[in-house]
């Protein structure tokens, strides 16, 4: 009977073992490939918290805008993943080899008369800097946003200044 508790210990412990590898492996991940695009969304005072009913429900304060540069030939392409968002309330701005994304993730409530459960979601304003991997010609800079998704076609080519680009 001894024995076969201690089996079950050593079993259990290899298992342990295993989920805490599987964790620690995900994380390490997670934070490798998502630290540039943790994003920090600031708000005013009066959007800090939101009363209803005499309780506080307070906003995330970070949030994730996934993106992706992807490079051909001839161009770099950027995607950043906005979603909720309008394209009036994106702004580019590339300035040598960064792509400056700022904005406003603005909260809507249809009602009044509920109550939150989950708060996932981070609201106010918010700057993500993108490095790119070489020059690019700006005057030919192109921006469009669909299905919450900004894209941004970047011409190769030497250097050049700043330059906001406006998204179609």
């Amino acid at each position: 009977m001894l024995d076969s508790l201690k089996q079950a210990g050593k079993n259990i412990g290899r298992e342990i073992n295993r989920a805490w590898e599987n964790l620690s492996e995900g994380w390490r991940e997670l934070l490798s490939r998502s630290s540039d695009s943790l994003t920090h969304f600031s708000r005013n005072k009066d959007e800090e918290q939101q009363v209803h009913g005499g309780t506080l429900a307070t906003f995330p304060r970070w949030s994730l805008l996934a993106g992706e540069v992807e490079e051909t030939e001839k161009e770099l392409i950027v995607r950043v993943e906005v979603p909720g968002m309008d394209k009036d309330d994106c702004h580019i701005t590339i300035e040598g080899n960064r792509l400056y994304l700022s904005g406003e993730k603005r909260f809507e409530r249809e009602t009044h008369e509920s109550t939150y459960h989950v708060m996932e979601r981070a609201y106010g304003s918010f700057q993500r800097t993108i490095p790119l991997p070489g020059n690019v010609d700006t005057d030919k800079a192109e921006a469009s946003y669909k299905n919450g998704v900004l894209m941004v076609r970047l011409p190769k080519t030497g250097s050049a200044p700043g330059k906001s680009i406006a998204i179609s």
